[in-house]
């Protein structure tokens, strides 16, 4: 049987695969395996969602679910995912949930758990929630039901906090916001005019159904265009929780992640805040990054794909800045999980202390060509085993030389093998990744 949670919570179908009754019974379990009974108080989960039409019906389950296990449950409303973990932490709960399923369409909706503190669920634990599901259990009754209330103050709370993380304001600084029709809605355009900037707001009108639908840190183009006809310094793009930050120039082009995070590396560096001089990427980053942080002295640590391990790697080693390509940025200082609010903040803050067009400042990176080619239907769980594929990896990576670099990651879940090649012109780049995916073919079919 298929584990439950997938890299980021529970995620599938609203009303199909995430069903009302998936969602109660695993607030119960969440419920029974993150509290410990108290003499002084009942437990506390506070629960938020973004505004999909579905985190409605969820929402109701999930609280019917804490609350008739006995724990007080604090409604957080409509609230990016970062700002319900900062709540958590700060209203000392024993544990957050949050109803959303990202930059995922309308359609679809996830349950993400936080443990105390606003911290993500180590696997262990996500494993023991999953294994409490249909265990009998005994319900609370009479005065020890849980009480249900709502922070009214959660987004100021959340918008004192990213703004007070600042150290220098905005002033002077024109952007364009893009809240994805999703959970920033309200607390991106506030806390960036509260910080000194000029706003403009796009995606801003959430309306259940319209969430990441053309706008936000997956469609561009709407960002790229406003910036350009608003005369904006910048644009910043979140996802539909938020937990994303993507960002576009005064010109419409494009800054990901990795030249988010190169930007407030060498920022960090400078200040000397940068903690052990390092920053924490996935295997996905480009190499242009790797390159740049070298010249810089900064040490770059590689992780797997995925925030989660971006995450432990940067608990592990100390370290306070890390991310991934796709714009979740980690501010450890300020934030226990990827915040694109705060990381938009932050970039602005670098723009403004500067005095130069985010341009200038993403020019602290060359991005080289990279290439992704995937190769469906072979045996992805052979790839370790194929003396003839690493060979050609080897002869590959011998050409490019430390100009270049070679990937290849069977996926997780299908009968596919993805090839990655970054070298420094396209051609060539694709060139190499047509080569490999051949061999992958001929080996792995």
């Amino acid at each position: 049987m298929a584990r439950l949670f997938g890299t980021d919570g529970v995620r599938g179908v609203a009303g199909q695969d995430l069903t009302a009754a998936l969602a109660l019974d695993l607030s119960v379990a969440a419920a029974r395996v993150l509290t410990e009974r108290r003499e002084d108080r009942r437990p506390v989960a506070v629960v938020g969602r973004d505004p999909r039409a579905s985190g409605e019906f969820l929402e109701a389950a999930v609280v019917a679910g804490l609350a008739s296990t006995g724990v007080d449950v604090v409604r957080a409303g409509v609230l990016p995912t970062p700002a319900v973990a900062h709540l958590t932490g700060e209203l000392g709960a024993d544990f957050g949930v949050m109803l959303s399923a990202s930059h995922n369409p309308a359609r679809d909706n996830g349950i993400k758990f936080f443990a105390e503190g606003g911290q993500k669920l180590a696997d262990a634990l996500e494993d023991e929630i999953e294994g409490m599901l249909g265990v009998p259990s005994n319900p609370a009754v009479g005065e020890d039901v849980g009480r249900v209330s709502d922070a009214t103050d959660g987004a100021e709370r959340y918008v004192e906090h990213v703004v007070g993380s600042l150290k220098n304001r905005l002033d002077g600084i024109k952007v364009v916001v893009d809240c994805a029709h999703g959970a920033s809605a309200t607390v991106a355009p506030e806390a960036l005019r509260r910080a000194g900037a000029e706003v403009v707001t796009i995606g801003d009108a959430p309306d259940g159904h319209n969430i990441n639908q053309g706008y936000g840190s997956t469609h561009l183009d709407a960002l790229q265009e406003a910036v350009r006809l608003h005369g904006a310094d910048a644009g910043i793009a979140n996802d539909g929780d938020a937990d994303r930050c993507l960002a576009v120039d005064a010109e419409g082009r494009v800054v990901d992640g990795d030249q988010i995070l190169a930007i407030l590396a060498t920022e960090l560096k400078e200040a000397g805040e940068l903690a052990e001089d390092t920053l924490v990427v996935t295997v996905m980053s480009n190499l242009g990054l790797k390159l740049a942080m070298q010249r810089e002295g900064i040490t770059v640590a590689e992780t797997a794909v995925g925030d989660r391990y971006v995450l432990e790697e940067m608990k592990r080693g100390g370290f306070g800045l890390g991310g991934e390509q796709s714009g979740h940025v980690i501010l450890l200082d300020h934030a226990t999980t990827g915040d694109g609010v705060l990381t938009g903040l932050h970039l602005m803050a670098a723009v403004a202390r500067r005095g130069q067009g985010l341009a200038e400042l993403a020019k602290v990176m060359t991005r080289l060509p990279q290439v992704l080619v995937n190769v469906p239907d072979v045996d992805r769980t052979r790839v370790n085993d194929s003396e003839r594929l690493w060979e050609a990896v080897r002869e590959i990576e011998a050409e490019l030389g430390e100009t270049g670099r070679v990937l290849l990651r069977p996926s997780g879940t299908e009968p596919k093998v993805r090839v990655m090649v970054e070298a420094p012109e396209e051609g060539q780049a694709r060139a190499a990744a047509d080569k490999l995916a051949e061999v992958v073919r001929t080996e792995l079919s």
